[in-house]
């Protein structure tokens, strides 16, 4: 995308937050949100990135919210696809139960952008054990639930039935759940989990190249 698409992007994704109530989430006003997140857009100036291709799940960045600013579950219930609310079912963990991996580095502040995602096609049918291996050895990162939320959040097209994604780098710890955002028997958008050694040939797992911060030159 050029410069310009980006930075038009970047304000439909800011506008969206907005009408999604995330300025009342976090207690602030909607200037004082913009004032917040808005510094993330002088990162877009100076990179090149691919263009959507919702079909073969390329996305070129998302703002992400961290769930220490808006819980996950109430991100999730405000994604809407095709009519209905996303929905969380972790039982019988809770979102925060779900820490980020070693590995994976966040970035300090409320907010960040993911930049060059990949849903994870090539992963289709492979567990998330072996999908882990090929990410890295493809030099991207496993993407954590804050994540794989604001992709849905942003693009609800983006989640296709026969290409759904898990969020490998958000783990419990204490046991072999990996969480996953798919659409369920209700057609809703669902944030759950499956086993890390479980293939299924509708999940992928996704990935992204970096995490730029708000102060990011």
């Amino acid at each position: 995308m050029n410069k310009l698409d980006l930075l038009v992007e970047f304000d439909r994704q800011l506008q969206n937050l907005i009408d999604k109530g995330y300025p009342q989430l976090t207690q602030l006003s909607e200037a004082v949100f913009r004032d917040t997140v808005n510094p993330l857009r002088r990162t877009l100036e100076t990179l090149e990135l691919p263009e959507v291709d919702l079909e073969q799940g390329k996305l070129p960045f998302v703002i992400v919210v961290k769930s220490d600013f808006v819980p996950a579950e109430q991100m999730m219930e405000r994604v809407q696809k095709d009519g209905k609310n996303g929905v969380t079912i972790l039982r019988p963990h809770t979102s925060t139960s779900f820490q980020v991996i070693g590995d994976v580095k966040i970035p300090d502040g409320n907010a960040y952008l993911l930049v060059d995602i990949d849903r994870g096609k090539e992963s289709i049918n492979m567990p998330p054990a072996e999908a882990m291996q090929h990410i890295k050895n493809a030099n991207r990162s496993p993407l954590t639930i804050d994540e794989g939320i604001a992709i849905v959040t942003h693009y609800p097209q983006f989640l296709m039935k026969n290409n759904c994604f898990s969020l490998l780098a958000s783990r419990t710890g204490s046991d072999q759940r990996v969480p996953a955002i798919w659409i369920n028997g209700k057609k809703e958008p669902n944030l759950g989990w499956c086993w890390d050694g479980n293939p299924h040939t509708w999940l992928g797992s996704a990935s992204g190249g970096r995490r730029l911060p708000l102060n990011f030159d």
